[in-house]
C-alpha cells in the first residue's frame, strides 16, 4: 500500500502523544486513538474508514451523552422502521465503496501531479 500501514500508524501515534502526560500509559489511551482515526474522513477517500466497513456513520460516545439530531431521529423510530433504514444503508454500501474508490483514485492522481511539476522543476520548486 505504498506506505499507508505506515502513515496510519504515524497518525495514531501523533494522537497518542497529545493525550498522554507520561509515556507509561499510553495503552490508556489507545482505544480513543484508534476510534479518533476510525471515525475521521479521509482525505484519500472522502469518507470515513468506519462507514465503509460498516455503511453508517459511528455514534460518537458524546452523541449519547449529549443526543445528536440523528440519535433523536433514530430513538422516534420503531423497531421495524430502524430495520428497514439500516438494510437499505448495507444495500448502497458498495456504492459508497465504489466513490470512495473513485475519490481515492482522482486523489492519487492529483498526488503524482503535484509531484511530477516539482521533480520536472527542480529550479522553481522551494
Amino acid at each position: 500500500m505504498n506506505g499507508a500501514v505506515e502513515a496510519a500508524n504515524k497518525n495514531i501515534k501523533k494522537i497518542i502523544e497529545k493525550m498522554t502526560v507520561n509515556y507509561k500509559d499510553w495503552h490508556e489511551m489507545l482505544p480513543f486513538a484508534l476510534l479518533a482515526c476510525r471515525t475521521s474522513i479521509r482525505t484519500s477517500t472522502g469518507a470515513t474508514p468506519y462507514s465503509l466497513v460498516y455503511g453508517m456513520e459511528a455514534v460518537l460516545p458524546i452523541e449519547v451523552e449529549i443526543p445528536s439530531m440523528r440519535i433523536l431521529a433514530e430513538a422516534e423510530l420503531a423497531e421495524v422502521e430502524w430495520a428497514k433504514q439500516r438494510y437499505e444503508q448495507l444495500n448502497l454500501i458498495d456504492e459508497k465503496r465504489l466513490k470512495a474508490l473513485c475519490h481515492g483514485q482522482c486523489y492519487q492522481q492529483r498526488m503524482a501531479r503535484a509531484f511530477n511539476t516539482k521533480t520536472e522543476n527542480p529550479q522553481t520548486a522551494v
